[in-house]
């Protein structure tokens, strides 16, 4: 069991330099607490004592640069800001300019929040895939406090799903090839992903279906190409297999992990949940009863799907704090956002807009391994918890 050993081994220096770089201030100073990463980078982390090692560094007083602060929440002690308000009141740091003025994360282009938010409206009407009210039916019960999260204790009676259509949705192409992948992967890291023919096939299938064959997925790459990041449809692709596909160590040098079995399978490391953030495989788990729904902290406005909110579950023992989601969505149409999110913001907070509704996208890059001409894996994707 790869959860085995993970204990005795975050306390050490040799733990240390294998954690990734979630493990940082770099693009969270001033965020909520949130218990994907083992530290924290807001004022309340002092008092807790979980503070990054680099949050005196990048957040408080001595912060005088944007390295790695671009969007953060306004935070007092700074010296200087780098959000969308500082030009507003003067107080920018001096090279916000230069480090946060939009420039995307893919290819060459400067691609705009404004155009960011455009595109994702345009996704968001091109669903047609996505669950319909008759279709989906969810009961979130219990709402809970942020500083409740961390209690563990299920305050609802009841599933999280409490009716799907599955004949109607699960047999539409995209569904069906996004079902395909969740059994191909260890949960717990530290054990090597090896995949057979047949399941490097279904990933091939998975992003035809989802990204060639839907009009969402033809749209996003045409915005990508319009905008030089992309010079083909084969180009974007491959891109997208090796960036979610790819496999990289999370723990003891095994080729464990990659965006796509982080994100949407979920894996267990250090005794609790990381990573997991699809609607799908909750439905499946909580109907396999391998997962119990405690309770939300977070239910965006949305009254159709697809909606977002931020959940606490317990998965086959293992507990997850904080597992914000998009809901409802086709499986086009999550992966479409996140590879948005990731080629124009890599690491950085992404603004979209659905419905005339604001969604921010957190993404991390994979600062260790590498593919391509020194392109970054995926690490990690999720809908940011207020």
């Amino acid at each position: 069991m790869k959860v085995v050993a993970v204990f005795a081994l975050c306390v050490t220096l040799f733990c240390q330099g294998y954690s990734n770089s979630l493990d940082s201030c770099q693009g969270r100073c001033g965020y909520g607490t949130n218990n994907n990463f083992s530290c924290q980078c807001n004022p309340r982390c002092e008092s807790y004592r979980d503070c990054c090692s680099d949050y005196a560094e990048l957040c408080k007083d001595g912060a005088s640069s944007c390295a790695g602060r671009c969007n953060e929440n306004y935070n007092s002690q700074n010296k200087c800001h780098c959000n969308s308000k500082c030009s507003q009141y003067n107080n920018c740091c001096s090279d916000y300019t230069d480090l946060c003025n939009s420039d995307g994360g893919g290819g060459s282009a400067v691609i705009t929040d404004a155009e960011i938010k455009a595109i994702s409206e345009t996704l968001y009407a091109l669903d047609s895939n996505k669950a319909s009210a008759s279709e989906l039916i969810i009961n979130p019960q219990a709402l809970v406090s942020n500083s409740q999260t961390n209690s563990k204790i299920d305050h609802s009676s009841m599933p999280f799903f409490s009716y799907l259509d599955k004949e109607a949705l699960f047999s539409k192409p995209t569904y069906t090839a996004f079902l395909a992948l969740l059994d191909n992967y260890h949960w717990m890291t530290g054990q090597t992903e090896d995949f057979s023919s047949q399941q490097l096939a279904e990933q091939d299938t998975f992003l035809k279906e989802t990204m060639s064959n839907t009009e969402l997925g033809r749209e996003l790459f045409t915005f990508f190409h319009t905008k030089g990041v992309y010079a083909s449809e084969e180009e974007f692709i491959q891109d997208l297999k090796m960036m979610w596909f790819g496999l990289y160590s999370r723990y003891n040098n095994k080729m464990d992990s990659s965006g796509f079995e982080h994100i949407f399978a979920g894996e267990i490391k250090g005794g609790k949940v990381s990573g997991f953030h699809n609607w799908i495989q909750f439905y499946l788990l909580e109907k396999r009863g391998l997962l119990n729904y405690y309770s939300h902290n977070f239910n965006w406005p949305w009254t159709t799907y697809p909606d977002v909110l931020g959940m606490q579950f317990m998965w086959d023992g293992y507990y997850k704090e904080v597992g914000s989601m998009i809901i409802g969505c086709s499986p086009e149409f999550d992966l479409a956002v996140y590879s948005l999110c990731y080629i124009t913001r890599p690491g950085k907070q992404c603004r979209l807009s659905l419905g005339g509704q604001e969604l921010i996208i957190q993404t991390y890059t994979w600062q260790k391994t590498f593919y391509g001409d020194g392109k970054k894996f995926i690490a990690t994707g999720f809908p940011v918890v207020p």
